[in-house]
């Protein structure tokens, strides 16, 4: 999901391969989601990673375009704790830029179908404010740990991996449709309960398996998702979960 500009691909294959969620029937309103999903398209389009503004150029013209587009708005960890206020910023930009259109889209795909039913939880302006907080803290804790790297670092899945933590909680027994590899991508229906932290298994298991470096960034995955429960749990902790109220099943499919 997060990943180095140049690996954004094998990324997000391996996050959205795990699980692709079902979502609710039920229309909500999500207005931040959505205009977030909505200004990261955009952003998307008329850079020079899409490849459909000419005024970059073709082959190497549009390749040196790319790369000086991601150092500029990505995080580059040797970079981020010097005392430059702009460096500073890189954490927060990032979070807007992503490297291909896979990336991209495997990141809205969790972004639309998570992101709505946590919104209407929490608030737009609470929402707002945890994504990005969460999303900035996530490429940090990365950054914290790969210091001496010169890699840019781009995509908003420390903070989606903070919604999923933060839905985990909240809505602990929705349901979520998954696919898995090795059962031949046969769609099946787990709560959440069981899917996010089989989810989070596998991006541990993938960091530790990591070479030194940025390549795609497991550990802000992790972070951004032990951020996003820890939030949710101290915060609503003492109030009513309503992880009990079951995610309405898509038309065409019995609900469990």
């Amino acid at each position: 999901m997060i990943s180095n500009w140049s690996k954004a691909v094998r990324g997000t294959v391996s996050a959205v391969g795990a699980l692709v969620p079902a979502r609710s029937s039920r229309r909500r309103a999500a207005p931040v989601t959505y205009t977030l999903i909505t200004l990261c398209c955009l952003l998307f389009l008329i850079s020079p990673a899409a490849g459909l503004n000419p005024v970059y150029g073709t082959g190497e013209e549009v390749l040196a375009a790319q790369r000086a587009y991601f150092r500029r708005w990505g995080v580059i960890p040797a970079e981020l704790f010097e005392d430059s206020p702009g460096s500073a910023l890189t954490p927060a930009t990032a979070l807007f830029v992503h490297g291909s259109w896979v990336h991209l889209l495997g990141n809205m795909l969790f972004l639309y179908v998570f992101g709505a039913m946590t919104e209407e939880r929490m608030g737009r302006l609470q929402f707002a404010l945890f994504y990005l907080g969460c999303g900035y803290l996530a490429l940090l804790g990365y950054a914290g740990a790969n210091a001496h790297s010169q890699e840019s670092l781009v995509g908003a899945s420390g903070a989606i991996s903070a919604i999923l933590g933060a839905f985990l909680f909240l809505f602990p027994r929705a349901r979520v449709t998954s696919l898995l590899p090795f059962l031949f991508f046969l769609p099946l229906r787990f709560p959440a309960w069981v899917v996010l932290p089989f989810w989070v298994t596998l991006q541990w298991l993938a960091a530790g398996r990591a070479g030194d470096g940025p390549g795609v960034a497991y550990l802000a995955h992790l972070v951004g998702f032990g951020l996003g429960f820890a939030f949710a749990w101290v915060r609503f902790g003492r109030t009513t979960r309503v992880g009990g109220v079951p995610v309405a099943a898509p038309e065409g499919e019995n609900q469990p």
